[in-house]
């Protein structure tokens, strides 16, 4: 069963806080990251894209994950609100125009450029990623900079406004452990907060260049 569960858009961090929530010894952790070795789990997120999440059985994909950030899942936090009202969410947050401009180096570029997929079922998954991401969550729009962040900051408002403040946290991964240790009530570990996923890492696991690259 879920416990934590990350709501923030990809490129805020999310990789980080897996990685964190995982030392914390809450995962493992289901990320965008899990499907490519997981690419059964396409249809799953495909059909729940289908339905808007609703009589979507959770409990199959995440039974084996206590914690989950960043895409598929974040798009679906109102169902899943719904089905684990007693989880601790995390809103991971960064400068908009920074969010955007990581965005548009990392994600869009692997999302567009299916040809550097090493193989059929990578293909698949990143696919169901441009779905997912820019044909639903920005409408096809995401080259449209105002409109892409005008998408990201009302999703993290909606977010904001629908939880408790001690059911939700806000959370800036340049922060390190402290408010998360704090949200969580936990220990601070005596491991630096991982710092992760970085752009450059992330153009090099997915073989892709920036625009002017």
């Amino acid at each position: 069963m879920l416990n934590v569960i990350g709501l923030g858009y990809p490129r805020t961090g999310t990789m980080s806080l897996k990685f964190a929530l995982e030392a914390l010894q809450l995962g493992p952790c289901y990320h965008m990251i899990e499907v490519f070795g997981r690419p059964d789990d396409v249809s799953f997120w495909m059909s729940a894209l289908e339905t808007q999440g609703d009589g979507t059985d959770w409990s199959t994909i995440f039974a084996d994950f206590p914690a989950t950030t960043d895409c598929p899942a974040c798009h679906f936090w109102r169902p899943l609100q719904k089905c684990f009202p007693d989880a601790k969410y995390i809103l991971t947050v960064r400068d908009s125009e920074a969010w955007y401009d990581s965005c548009l180096e990392t994600i869009y570029q692997a999302m567009t450029h299916l040809e550097h997929a090493p193989d059929e079922a990578h293909r698949q998954v990143q696919k169901m990623a441009r779905t997912l991401i820019l044909d639903t969550m920005f409408q096809g729009r995401f080259l449209d900079k105002d409109f892409a962040i005008q998408t990201y900051e009302q999703h993290n408002h909606s977010v904001a406004a629908a939880f408790a403040d001690t059911q939700l946290l806000i959370f800036d991964v340049a922060d390190g452990w402290p408010p998360l240790c704090e949200f969580l009530q936990l220990p601070i570990p005596a491991e630096p907060f991982p710092r992760s996923n970085t752009r450059a890492e992330f153009q090099q696991r997915f073989a892709v260049t920036p625009p002017n690259g």
